[in-house]
């Protein structure tokens, strides 16, 4: 499978994205970087469609880096200079082996799909389906982590800025800490050593996934690099700029004495608002108000191309207003719908939300908060659009099907309006 490669093999964007080509670039550099593999989009995709075949190989080329492991998105337009999805795309830790990648990558994909990184595409231009590369690492357990910057991304000052704690580095990118807090200028004199307030580290777990550790109370306020180490950073911000260009966004982590580049973007210039195997039931589609006078064989033909998605109890699957993308069949367990913060029912197995997102790519009408552990089916307009442009038959039957709902609408309206 050439679509899954070596870190040192990945070369073009468009098939293994951006991050996973820069990492590429840094291991051809000789930057010191975990071992790692680039998954191309398609493949992605395929493994989160339940495609054995897909999920057997991946499985195999990624079995060599051992346990456990860090997933990281790597779609095609994703840390860009005019737009960052951080915070949108997702990256999980510790997972724990190959065997466990596919439910990994499913998790990625489906990020890149979700209520919230649909919004920030419309926002930022990019509304165009996304093409969900992937990175597998092997997972460092880290002393210490954090970000730096090559350029002050506050004012554009000539100088170094990084922001520093205890374990991984996710508890600095998201938020959980007051990091240490460096500035270097450019000949590597330390302008500024602030200590944070670092009450937890995120750490590894021996089953998979992290947690929160609390920090003894005379570490909360220790600096956790010294001299030494942030003259390593000083140099390594150096040798980034010399293979990617000046202003780059860099996570970076020291483990066993060592320290290691985790990726290198540019930083995000700020826009003016921001300075079937797995797919859905054929039958509970032929339920549904979108679908349900459509032909059994013009049903099953979208039901292929649904893909399983899981939500905790208490997450909110989509929430009202956000920009939306996908269309959600329930397989098990409830959800709570509420309307202006006022709820207003249940969805159990069976029921279904969202399908206007598949046509008018306008904004949610309601919030659906997972009441209990969820299972569903989610179809997005990326696969359904291109089924219905290339299908006049299915096409015309659901313009049919929304005349419909628009004549019942109307004549409701009319009734109320009517004297007696």
């Amino acid at each position: 499978m050439s679509e899954v490669v070596p870190l040192v093999d990945a070369h073009d964007d468009s098939i293994f994205g951006s991050k996973a080509t820069g990492l590429g670039q840094a291991v051809r550099a000789g930057l010191p970087l975990p071992p790692g593999v680039a998954l191309s989009g398609p493949v992605v995709e395929a493994v989160a469609g339940g495609e054995t075949a897909a999920i057997e190989k991946v499985a195999e080329l990624v079995r060599p880096l051992g346990g456990p492991l860090a997933v990281r998105s790597s779609a095609v337009d994703e840390d860009g200079a005019e737009a960052s999805f951080a915070g949108q795309h997702l990256t999980l830790l510790n997972v724990p082996s190959a065997d466990d990648v596919s439910s990994a990558l499913r998790e990625v994909w489906w990020s890149a799909n979700s209520d919230s990184a649909i919004t920030y595409r419309q926002r930022v231009g990019l509304f165009t389906r996304p093409s969900v590369g992937v990175v597998v690492q092997a997972l460092l357990d880290p002393d210490s982590a954090g970000v730096m910057f090559t350029r002050n991304p506050i004012d554009g000052s000539d100088e170094r800025v990084v922001e520093a704690s205890w374990g991984l580095g996710e508890a600095v990118v998201a938020g959980r800490v007051i990091p240490d807090h460096f500035r270097i200028d450019r000949s590597g004199h330390v302008l500024e050593r602030t200590p944070g307030l670092k009450k937890v580290a995120i750490r590894t777990l021996p089953e998979g996934g992290t947690v929160e550790e609390e920090i003894a109370a005379e570490l909360t306020e220790q600096l956790c690099l010294d001299d030494d180490q942030l003259e390593e950073l000083h140099r390594l911000a150096g040798r980034c700029e010399e293979v990617y260009g000046p202003a780059r966004d860099i996570e970076w982590a020291f483990a066993d004495g060592q320290l290691y580049l985790l990726q290198c973007r540019a930083i995000t210039r700020a826009g003016p608002e921001e300075r079937s195997a797995s797919g859905a039931s054929v039958e509970v589609l032929r339920h549904t108000r979108l679908f349900g006078d459509l032909e059994k064989h013009e049903v099953e033909e979208i039901a292929v191309h649904f893909k399983e998605r899981r939500f905790p109890q208490g997450e909110t699957v989509i929430k009202e207003g956000s920009g939306g993308a996908a269309f959600y069949v329930i397989e098990s367990g409830e959800a709570t719908v509420t309307i202006g913060g006022e709820e207003r029912g249940t969805l159990k197995a069976g029921d279904y939300f969202g399908e206007i997102a598949l046509i008018d790519e306008g904004v949610r009408m309601a919030t659906i908060t997972a009441s209990t552990e969820l299972a569903c089916h989610g179809l997005t307009l990326w696969e359904f659009r291109p089924l219905v442009e290339e299908n006049g038959v299915i096409g015309w039957r659901l313009l049919q099907t929304l005349a419909k709902e628009l004549r019942a609408a109307e004549q409701a309206l009319a009734s109320l309006r009517s004297p007696g």
